[in-house]
């Protein structure tokens, strides 16, 4: 069981990702902003961070950067899951830090297999 943090800014995607990733065995937090997923995953130090792009304030890809740049965080694997489906998208998310990007919708079966690629064995 790994814990992930969930950082999006929509309630209904918050719900259906949890749901998933509990169903996976997964311990799960959220933060409906890119400044408090921050201080969460600061704070909490997940396994796992699954992160939206689209955020009013700070967006997806600035604390994608942050988080992959700060030495606290850095090991910390970043999976980008955005409604951006442009190739630039995905290119610019994995060259801010995510280890993986996923446009939305997600499966369930697809998105617990990328996060068990992602998480340490």
């Amino acid at each position: 069981m790994a814990h992930i943090c969930i950082i999006d800014d929509s309630p209904t995607d918050v719900h259906a990702l949890s749901t998933m990733l509990a169903k996976g065995g997964h311990r799960v937090s959220s933060a409906p902003s890119a400044e408090q997923g921050i201080a969460l995953v600061k704070r909490e130090r997940p396994d796992l961070v699954i992160m939206d792009v689209i955020m009013p304030g700070i967006n997806g890809f600035q604390a994608t950067r942050d988080l992959s740049r700060d030495t606290q965080t850095a090991s910390i694997p970043i999976l980008i899951i955005t409604t951006k489906s442009m190739e630039a998208d995905r290119v610019w998310g994995l060259r801010q830090g995510a280890k993986d990007f996923m446009t939305k919708p997600v499966r369930e079966k697809d998105l617990l297999a990328r996060i068990n690629d992602l998480l340490p064995s």
